[in-house]
């Protein structure tokens, strides 16, 4: 029987080593903090496809435990600045909200670097295995009617459970990447990816979103830029469809963002 965090870490670790042969070598540390990198290294490197249902009863049982250890954060605790909109600095998969933003890729299948500090990495990580298999099937439902070929385009929302998170579910979207000097079609790609999420939590009932800051980052759109144009495609969409989102939170990870976001929304 497993029960304790301290068993199911090392019951997972032997599971998803036990699923490869290039990890039967792979030294499991004694250190507890360390076990949890490994364990986390060996889910993202995971390709997505089936696990035994005692597998994921464990899985699930750790992940649940370690959003609690992290802290959950509920709507109460953050505050509102107005008209519903609230900045809150800290990691997104501690937010219990409708729906949580993923900065994805347009293959739609998380980050697979081992340990990778991006929001894709940490999402996926924290809801558990299920979220990279969803995302899996239903890109293959796209290429069979868009063809093999096709990845997600950029401000084309994609919805998943958000399995293991506090978040309900998750908005999985591509935003633009600059390349070189930023263009009024990064702009405008980027305010659509704010829109098209806003409308499909709209269409799917969901009342509270988080935000994350889309395309900034790896994808080097300009931090002060990207705030602007969050801001003001979210208050301009309020204005069209009033109270239809009652919380939207921009979470961020920086000083400077958070002090640009709030004052953005004063």
């Amino acid at each position: 029987m497993v029960t304790t965090q301290d068993e199911r870490l090392d019951f997972l670790i032997k599971a998803f080593k036990d699923e490869g042969v290039a990890y039967k070598d792979i030294e499991i540390p004694a250190d507890r903090s360390e076990k949890q990198k490994l364990l986390r290294a060996l889910m993202n490197v995971r390709m997505p496809g089936p696990m035994s249902a005692e597998v994921l009863a464990v899985q699930d049982a750790y992940l649940r435990e370690r959003a609690e250890e992290k802290g959950v954060v509920r709507l109460d605790n953050i505050p509102v600045i107005r008209d519903g909109l609230s900045v809150w600095q800290g990691d997104i998969t501690r937010l219990a909200v409708d729906a949580s933003v993923n900065a994805a890729n347009s293959a739609m299948l998380g980050c697979f670097v081992p340990g990778h500090n991006c929001i894709d990495n940490c999402i996926q990580t924290y809801a558990g295995v299920q979220m990279r298999a969803e995302c899996d099937r239903q890109m293959k439902l796209l290429k069979q009617e868009y063809g093999q070929s096709h990845v997600q385009p950029t401000a084309i929302p994609l919805l998943t459970d958000g399995y293991n998170l506090p978040a309900k579910k998750v908005v999985h979207i591509v935003g633009p990447i600059v390349t070189g000097s930023l263009t009024q079609k990064h702009k405008t790609e980027l305010a659509a990816c704010y829109t098209n999420t806003l409308d499909l939590c709209m269409r799917e009932g969901l009342k509270s979103l988080a935000f994350c800051c889309i395309s900034t980052g790896v994808f080097h759109f300009p931090n002060e830029e990207a705030a602007e144009i969050a801001v003001n495609t979210v208050k301009g969409w309020q204005e069209t469809h009033g109270n239809a989102m009652e919380r939207i939170i921009f979470n961020v990870f920086k000083d400077e963002d958070k002090k640009c976001y709030e004052t953005l929304m004063r």
